[in-house]
């Protein structure tokens, strides 16, 4: 189905050409101006230069030719020359029956789908999530939702850290507590234990021991780089040891992702590249890309037009061992061999964009991906307590992502645990759903790009631009309906009519710019931009809702109208929290 900008500027594209003038002249936009008019075209502004005369004089000529057209109600031409625009409550109604009935409310499939690759999440193993994990997994479970929704093939990729430096420093501090163990036995030719020499508990106070014993300790700092590059060359305890840290890991990381919402297609890390990367070194060796500067191995990605300097991608450190940027280009291979996507999207830090640069031009220049293949940066700012800080504890620590979760839905049950309607386990239910709104929505809001403050009190209000805002609409929503129902009605999207008031035409209005926003969204990776429609699309329903008696209207055919209304809204609504990752009680 048409998107409703589409329509209205090929009606005017129309008006142009039967007044004389180009159809392209005709493209109408959203007022900047809603005291003035709903919608707005500017084309006589362009086309004055072009066919010389006044814009006032092509506006009034096209103007006329809409004096009889079913789609606008009101056609003004205004000097300068602006046409004004009122769109037909009969039309408007219509367009919206229409998309009550279609699928995706009338979302149009893409005539190529694509496949799509998101990396996002990007947790190290062995460390607990910390808020500083949020703003990736939120983000790019939305955008995965988003496009998938829109209809493409999408892959969501968490990308574990796996394979660096933190092993090496996991498995040397280890062999000082228990140099005993079969892994550090070089004569041990047995099947090593199933069970891991040590629990989740202590394996995340395994890593920070270890990390800055490095930082003061060079013997110990050189054992444990050593212990990396043995880890990554095969060697057999190590190996085993890896294994019993990734397992570990991954069921824990599991459990806290799936409390946030989020789910990941595979559960690949740096590990999964590197059978790739031998062979990948010798042919950027061969094709002449690769070569040995100050001892490393680098491939050249500056070009003549760079405004500031790009330094060459690191393939290679001076000892042999493989970079974060022989990792990520591996991983792009892996992904192309696997997958042949049309796109790889990575949710990640935007202070890591230099990095992702650098890889991104190496892949090209050296064919890791294909020449078809889109590599998209999409990278967030930083999530800021009010100090405009990065996010701390009271202690000034990183908090666990965990206790972020545990405390949000601790203060959300005591503003809701007072609700009668709600029993003891409902309302524990309950808020930890609304927690959960209120924490994504709270990041998902702001735009991706941009650093935000990070304020709990704002976040779980039940009125402003708040995810509890918007779930208490749609559970307003579910309580009218279910008293229809009661009282014997019946829901049809047969049953809209055209708009009564200037309430009801602008809810009709925001429904009906759905799928322009949705394309939006996903051709900018924007799920601010579902954020700000929801909240615009909630506030017109609640103007309706105080300015209306629904349930009392006593014209049974009107009530059914606005009832029907009511249902495709709260569809709307429920559509797009499902694409930001979260969902609405039945009561609150």
């Amino acid at each position: 189905m048409k998107k409703l900008l589409e329509i209205l500027s090929e009606e005017m594209g129309k008006a142009f050409e039967a007044a004389g003038y180009d159809a392209a002249l005709g493209r109408v936009t959203i007022s900047n101006r809603p005291d003035l008019c709903e919608y707005q075209c500017n084309g006589a502004m362009a086309g004055a230069k072009q066919y010389k005369k006044a814009p006032i004089m092509i506006a009034n000529a096209v103007a006329e030719q809409l004096a009889d057209t079913a789609v606008f109600s009101q056609v003004t031409a205004v000097a300068p020359g602006f046409l004004n625009l009122k769109l037909s409550d009969t039309f408007l109604s219509e367009y919206v029956k229409q998309m009550s009935r279609e699928e995706k409310f009338g979302l149009e499939s893409p005539e190529h789908p694509k496949t799509i690759v998101i990396d996002y999440g990007g947790p190290n193993v062995a460390k607990p999530l910390h808020v500083g994990h949020l703003r990736s997994a939120v983000i790019g479970e939305a955008v995965k939702r988003m496009e998938r929704f829109a209809g493409h093939k999408v892959i969501g990729d968490v990308h574990l850290g796996d394979w660096g430096l933190q092993m090496g420093l996991i498995i040397t501090e280890l062999q000082e507590r228990k140099p005993e163990l079969p892994y550090f036995d070089e004569s041990f030719t047995g099947e090593y234990p199933k069970e891991a020499p040590f629990t989740l508990s202590e394996l995340e106070e395994i890593y920070p021991t270890a990390s800055g014993k490095s930082k003061v300790d060079e013997e110990f700092k050189a054992k444990a780089l050593q212990a990396t590059a043995d880890l990554q060359q095969g060697k057999r305890g190590y190996r085993a040891i890896w294994k019993h840290i990734m397992d570990i890991s991954i069921a824990d990381l599991k459990k806290n992702y799936e409390n946030l919402k989020v789910d990941f297609d595979l559960w690949y890390g740096e590990s999964d590249s590197q059978k790739y990367i031998p062979e990948m070194v010798e042919k950027m060796k061969r094709d002449g890309y690769a070569y040995v500067s100050n001892g490393a191995l680098v491939v050249d990605v500056a070009r003549e037009d760079d405004k500031k300097e790009i330094p060459p991608c690191m393939i290679l450190k001076s000892d042999g061992a493989a970079m974060y940027d022989t990792t990520d280009l591996a991983t792009i291979l892996q992904r192309t061999i696997d997958f042949q996507p049309d796109s790889i999207i990575y949710v990640v830090d935007k202070r890591q964009e230099l990095h992702f640069e650098q890889v991104f031009r190496c892949a090209r220049k050296t064919g890791q991906a294909a020449e078809n293949t889109e590599l998209k940066f999409l990278g967030f700012g930083t999530m800021n307590g009010k100090d405009g800080k990065p996010f701390k504890t009271r202690e000034g620590g990183v908090m666990r992502l965990s206790s972020l979760i545990s405390q949000i839905t601790d203060q959300m049950y005591e503003k809701i645990s007072g609700n009668e309607a709600l029993g003891a386990e409902e309302a524990k239910t309950t808020a930890a759903q609304v927690a959960l709104a209120a924490l994504k929505y709270g990041d998902l809001s702001n735009q991706a790009s941009k650093d935000y403050v990070f304020d709990i009190d704002k976040f779980i209000s039940f009125e402003g631009d708040t995810g509890p805002y918007i779930l208490y609409t749609i559970v307003r929503i579910k309580s009218i309906l279910n008293k229809y129902r009661e009282q014997g009605g019946e829901i049809s999207m047969d049953a809209l009519t055209t708009p009564s008031n200037d309430s009801e035409k602008d809810l009709y209005m925001q429904l009906a710019q759905f799928n322009s926003m949705l394309e939006a969204a996903c051709e900018e990776l924007a799920p601010h931009k579902v954020c700000a429609y929801i909240y615009d699309l909630a506030n017109a329903f609640n103007r309706f809702y105080h300015e209306t008696r629904i349930l009392t209207e006593e014209d049974a055919s009107k009530k059914a109208g606005w009832i029907a209304l009511l249902a495709l809204t709260k569809d709307i609504l429920e559509c797009c929290i499902d694409l930001l990752g979260f969902s609405a009680p039945e009561k609150m």
